[in-house]
């Protein structure tokens, strides 16, 4: 199987309030099309893990690959461009744009990427949106939709670009049983029939159990 991430030995401090070593030389590496979750107790390190995985944190030793390409030391600039382009983001909360329609908020990294014309952005967005089961809300304002149909527009949005990787900050965190489920077989179905490589950051005992391989965080090293 393809490598598709490659963490090696990254360390991570804080220095407020006081100096604090909080990811202790953390390596490990996802395969495509594998669904991963990140499980440990608050505080362990998990989603500063994430937040540098995903190119947000910059200010960290040790090195990131992905798809082949050294992201460490990589301009802001070049890191913006790579995120749009290579990874999806779903997120506790949606940051959805509440004014805009499901169909506007799904188009918003294509029409950014600036690789399709605004009628392929358009075709794009639909086309996710359908897969989602969205696709009958499309012109609704976000702020119409409830919390589980506002979860399904966020992972059309982090789909619309064709990420190799999608990545989750507690993405069911907010949802009921019966809408983590959708999810979570939505994440399934992305990696299984798409190839695309999930990392999710979970407390759900239950979602990460039936994903593919966890890995479990305790006081910033991986201990499983």
């Amino acid at each position: 199987m393809q490598t598709v991430l490659k963490a090696d030995n990254i360390v991570k401090h804080f220095y407020q309030p006081e100096p604090f070593e909080v990811l202790k030389g953390v390596s490990f590496e996802a395969k495509k099309g594998e669904f991963l979750s990140v499980v440990g107790k608050s505080g362990c390190g998990k989603s500063t893990l994430l937040y540098i995985l995903s190119t947000m944190d910059t200010d960290y030793q040790g090195n990131l690959q992905m798809n082949n390409e050294t992201l460490t030391g990589l301009s802001q600039n070049a890191l913006s461009r790579f995120r749009n382009e290579h990874l999806g983001f779903v997120f506790q909360f949606h940051f959805l744009l509440p004014e805009f329609t499901a169909l506007k908020n799904v188009m918003l990294p294509a029409l950014k990427l600036g690789k399709y014309s605004a009628k392929e952005v358009e075709e794009r967005a639909y086309e996710k949106l359908n897969s989602m089961g969205m696709g009958d809300f499309a012109l609704k304002r976000a702020s119409r939709l409830s919390g589980g149909q506002q979860q399904r527009v966020a992972i059309a949005r982090a789909l619309v670009n064709d990420p190799a990787i999608i990545m989750g900050d507690e993405p069911t965190g907010n949802l009921d049983q019966a809408n983590t489920r959708i999810i979570f077989d939505i994440f399934m179905k992305l990696a299984k029939e798409n190839g695309q490589t999930i990392i999710a950051v979970t407390h759900d005992k239950d979602f990460a159990a039936a994903s593919d391989r966890i890995i479990e965080m305790s006081d910033g090293v991986i201990v499983n």
